[in-house]
């Protein structure tokens, strides 16, 4: 019996979408307490809060991470102290996940770009970066990195999105870093 090119469009659009699935990578939306931010992890995340030094303060800082493809996928988020330079606060916690990862400072020209998104605060201090450091361990690893701020009613919210892996997987942080929403 011969199928009719609907039928057949049908099945292969549905078998295209089928193979497009991938247990490594079944993305869904997280959301943060109190707070408008979305983003969209590719595996079932792993979730914290906990106090940490940002600008000067303690804050509680929002933590969601899990593994995916080889590389951890984390996004991170905490609100602001009321007065708080949003700018100096982001780019402190830029330094501090390098110090941390052991890159090498200054980053080379071509390692960051301005990382505006829609709904977001063009902060100076907003940035994509791609870089490679250090595991505790010693191995090295490549990082993918971005952090930006939201206007979160009355308050600022910080964001900062990364992907740690060796090699990180084609489109992982692009779609990673594009679906983190206010």
């Amino acid at each position: 019996m011969r199928k009719p090119p609907m039928a057949i469009l049908a099945l292969l659009t549905l078998g295209l979408a089928l193979s497009a699935c991938s247990p490594s990578q079944n993305w869904r939306e997280i959301t943060f307490e109190g707070s408008t931010l979305k983003a969209q992890l590719p595996c079932k995340p792993d979730r914290t809060t906990r106090a940490v030094p940002l600008g000067g303060v303690s804050v509680d800082l929002q933590v969601a991470g899990c593994e995916s493809a080889g590389a951890m996928v984390a996004v991170m988020s905490a609100h602001l102290q009321a007065g708080a330079d949003a700018n100096a606060v982001l780019a402190g916690w830029e330094k501090a996940t390098l110090e941390n990862a052991r890159v090498p400072l200054p980053l080379a020209i071509g390692q960051t770009q301005p990382w505006h998104r829609p709904g977001m605060l063009p902060l100076n201090a907003a940035v994509r970066m791609q870089t490679k450091g250090l595991k505790p361990n010693g191995d090295a690893v490549m990082m993918e990195a971005v952090w930006g701020a939201i206007a979160d009613g009355e308050r600022i919210r910080l964001v900062h999105a990364v992907v740690y892996g060796m090699p990180i997987p084609k489109d992982l942080a692009n779609n990673l870093f594009e679906a983190v929403k206010p």
